[in-house]
């Protein structure tokens, strides 16, 4: 079995999805066919389902993901076109695709969070970490170095120098030394790990998921250090009219809760 990603909507909470990464008895290891499927999933989501108002990433059996699956390597790391292609047009697509993704992601991490797993949950916006999780991608001993595109993805939310300790040691992170450094948002019991994200996202979900998204375009081109022009701007400012912008306004004087429909 190579593994499987499960995507539906969230059982309570609505316009909220779950995505489960699940591959029984190799901790959710990421197989060649998952990669392309998150990246499916994650293509154009925010175009598809205009509701959508953020989407939770967890593993199956209290394990995030521990890395990519290494049974499968043999079959194309051996030969530079071949090795390049699974990190450019396999996983690098992934990732991007969740980078990229306008609705807001959760992360809940238990267990293993390492190699292509850190990853994945690097590109979210929001890691809820369980006290007993471990961070890393000790590749090295494997032979291996961290391809450009992927040590992006991590460089934006460990920083350079938990990349090189983790990198150049080799070194895994426990959960308080992960939100020491910035690597998660949240540090909880792990029996308390799912509670946590559910609160998190009951807290995104009653917010206006059309801000959410104008926030989320900004800081990736804040981050990317790309210029905020006339037309950016302008592309910016065109919620004046929205239903959710008078909505938020309008609730706040007649002192009651915003009723936010994506609109």
């Amino acid at each position: 079995m190579s593994g499987t990603l499960h995507f539906a909507a969230h059982p309570r909470l609505p316009d909220v999805a779950v995505l489960t990464l699940s591959h029984p008895g190799k901790l959710n290891a990421i197989s060649v066919a998952m990669w392309h499927r998150l990246r499916e999933i994650f293509d154009g989501l925010a175009e598809r389902e205009p509701r959508l108002r953020a989407v939770l990433l967890k593993g199956e059996g209290g394990q995030f993901a521990a890395g990519a699956d290494i049974s499968e390597f043999p079959g194309f790391r051996f030969e530079e076109a071949s090795l390049r292609r699974y990190h450019e047009h396999t996983i690098a697509p992934a990732l991007h695709a969740l980078l990229a993704c306008d609705v807001p992601l959760v992360a809940q991490i238990e267990g293993a969070c390492v190699g292509g797993g850190m990853e994945i949950a690097a590109c979210c916006d929001l890691r809820i970490a369980g006290a007993g999780s471990r961070f890393g991608a000790p590749i090295a001993r494997l032979g291996f170095p961290m391809a450009p595109d992927e040590l992006a993805a991590v460089l934006r939310a460990a920083g350079a120098a938990t990349a090189r300790e983790m990198l150049l040691e080799g070194r895994l992170l426990d959960a308080a030394t992960a939100l020491q450094r910035g690597l998660v948002h949240r540090v909880v019991p792990d029996a308390e790990v799912a509670q946590e994200a559910e609160r998190t996202l009951e807290r995104i979900a009653a917010l206006a998921p059309q801000a959410a998204r104008i926030n989320k375009q900004t800081l990736r081109r804040l981050q990317a250090g790309l210029p905020f022009g006339e037309a950016e701007r302008q592309a910016h400012f065109r919620y004046a009219t929205s239903a959710d912008h008078r909505e938020g306004v309008t609730s706040f004087l007649e002192g009651r809760p915003p009723v936010f429909r994506g609109e």
